[in-house]
């Protein structure tokens, strides 16, 4: 028997690193539930960091236009790869110097510890906390969690679901509004 390398049974050289890494920002607070801001209620810009080309982008336009038609300013980078992660970082950074993006979405479609390992780059996940508005983070898929997670604002289990929170149900909101109004005309008839 040959072998040119051997490595240590269990998690991995990759999940290794990345649990050293989340307890050294937890232990600086970066995961503090006092750091998380609300996302805004009705959001006239929302910014998105991920891939033009990917799913997630076309997940994420396809539900907030069904819900509620907004702007959408896509700032493109690469989602896996050796320079994904300066490339994403660079991304949420030129989003946030933009006057009138409300909230911001990072993300991309699901993939292996490998493909997602970008969202587990420290200096990312240091731009997300340091950004001047909300982060949505909307990273794989449900059973995946990366440090850009669990630094934004608020974390969404896909793409999708990010696109979900990040605007209200336009119908819903009309149903209130109807609601409300016909509240107020019978209180206005009673007096």
């Amino acid at each position: 028997m040959y072998v040119d390398r051997a490595e240590p049974a269990g998690m991995g050289d990759l999940m290794a690193r990345y649990e050293r890494l989340k307890e050294k920002l937890k232990s600086e607070g970066l995961f503090d539930a006092e750091h998380k801001r609300e996302l805004p209620a009705a959001p006239r810009t929302i910014g998105v960091v991920t891939s033009p080309t990917g799913a997630a982008i076309h997940d994420i336009c396809k539900v907030i236009a069904r819900r509620s038609p907004s702007h959408i300013l896509l700032s493109p980078a690469r989602v896996q790869g050796a320079q994904a992660a300066q490339e994403l970082r660079v991304a949420l950074e030129r989003l946030a110097a933009v006057d009138g993006v409300d909230v911001i979405i990072i993300g991309r479609g699901g993939g292996s510890l490998e493909d997602l390992w970008a969202f587990n780059d420290e200096a990312l996940a240091r731009a997300v906390r340091a950004c001047r508005v909300p982060v949505i983070s909307a990273v794989g898929h449900e059973v995946d969690t990366s440090l850009c997670d669990l630094v934004a604002d608020v974390r969404a289990a896909t793409p999708s679901q990010a696109g979900e929170l990040v605007v209200p149900d336009a119908q819903s909101l009309m149903r209130r509004l109807y609601a409300h109004r016909r509240t107020m005309s019978l209180v206005m008839e009673r007096r």
